[in-house]
């Protein structure tokens, strides 16, 4: 496919604060991991030999070059390594990364650099390798506090495992979250908020709280059609999000996302940028953009699979496979959906200026009487937290 055209990095920067602006974040996605957990639905990779971590990143880089003529030139206010694994490669593999974004865009100092972990892969010397090569924030995949619970969830950890891996990245790292998954199988709500205790005495400042979601194609998936696994039904699902909002906004960590908990001052940037409808570079095998070129919003795909996507970059320098240009309706429609996720809502004046039109008078009234959403004076709309628990139908509501 054609695609469409248009400083090395400080080690010990003081993070940059939040500006409030969507920003522009690079993401690039290392496809490999260990093992494939039965609740996975990305893009996901196991592979039994070891992968050419020089050649990837060689591809990395030339796909970068090929998404830089897209972009133009940009200041880069996150960046986000995230996977499938990404602590299986070797820091020089970051480092690689890292030095090339800094060559395609402006990267002040400062800003954040985030990359997932899994606590079975995590080695001191390999955490020290990426904080050296400039990650200042780690975020690690531990998903549940007991054994059972990560057996059920296929982890290749355990909780001691966990818990070191916490330990090693708050003393390496200035930032550091990590991500529990909740609504498992015959969880109480007593257990879970337990649970969310403990883990809150770990955290630093940021955590993720996810409910465990059937997806179509998991191992999961087939076992809960066939009546093997049984999750939470609606009405327990909601109490068990109610009461994980009460006791995170409690301990000083309120979600400022449906799913994301931090300290004032400590949400992920790189998320931001998404939920704030910025623009972002997508680099590796399934990753996404989001590119504007004048009036309109690029979404770019690349090759899924890691070795046709390999195969493509090589011989025609990226491997986007998709490239769609969204309208203004389109991009009115991606703000509402992502901006409504946010505790601090959506920008008016810039879903009016997409959209042509304001929110449709009645649509609006019918939200605001039944308490699902709330305007924040004359510039913001936000869901309240009822209207979280419904936010696909709120959104479907305002985009018509």
């Amino acid at each position: 496919m054609e695609i469409l055209d248009t400083p090395s990095l400080t080690r010990d920067a003081m993070l940059l604060p939040d500006t409030g602006e969507p920003g522009f974040g690079v993401y690039v996605h290392w496809p490999f991991c260990a093992a494939k957990c039965p609740y996975c639905d990305f893009n996901s990779h196991v592979r039994h030999q070891p992968v050419d971590q020089e050649r990837f990143a060689a591809a990395f880089l030339k796909e970068m070059a090929a998404v830089r003529r897209m972009s133009g030139p940009k200041t880069v206010t996150s960046i986000f390594l995230g996977g499938g694994t990404p602590s299986l490669m070797h820091p020089a593999t970051v480092s690689a990364i890292l030095d090339g974004i800094s060559k395609h865009w402006h990267v002040p100092n400062g800003i954040e650099i985030t990359m997932e972990a899994n606590p079975s892969s995590v080695e001191a010397e390999r955490f020290r390798g990426y904080r050296a090569a400039g990650v200042n924030r780690v975020s690690l995949g531990v998903q549940a506090l007991n054994d059972r619970d990560l057996r059920f969830l296929g982890r290749l950890h355990d909780v001691a495992d966990a818990l070191k891996a916490i330990k090693l990245a708050r003393d390496i790292f200035p930032r550091m979250s990590f991500d529990l998954i909740y609504a498992r199988p015959g969880q109480t709500v007593g257990e879970w908020e337990k649970e969310l205790k403990e883990a809150i005495s770990y955290a630093v400042d940021h955590l993720s709280l996810y409910q465990l979601t059937i997806e179509e194609g998991t191992p999961f998936y087939g076992l809960h059609k066939a009546g093997k696994l049984i999750v939470p039904d609606g009405d327990q699902s909601a109490i068990l999000y109610e009461a994980t909002q009460e006791i995170m906004a409690r301990e000083g960590m309120p979600a400022y996302e449906v799913s994301n908990h931090a300290r004032p001052g400590a949400e992920s940037r790189h998320n931001l940028t998404y939920w704030r409808y910025g623009d972002y570079a997508g680099i590796g095998p399934g990753a996404h953009g989001r590119l504007t070129r004048g009036p309109e919003k690029i979404a770019t795909a690349t090759e899924r699979k890691p070795e046709t996507w390999l195969e493509l970059v090589e011989r025609d320098g990226h491997g986007i496979v998709e490239q769609e240009r969204l309208g203004y309706d389109e991009q009115a429609d991606e703000l509402l959906l992502m901006g409504l996720r946010l505790k601090e809502g959506v920008d008016l004046a810039r879903w009016q200026q997409l959209s042509g039109r304001d929110p449709d008078p009645k649509r609006e009234e019918f939200l605001l009487e039944h308490g699902f959403i709330e305007r924040i004076g004359n510039s913001r709309l936000r869901c309240t937290p009822s209207g979280m628990l419904i936010l696909d139908s709120v959104v479907a509501d305002l985009a018509c």
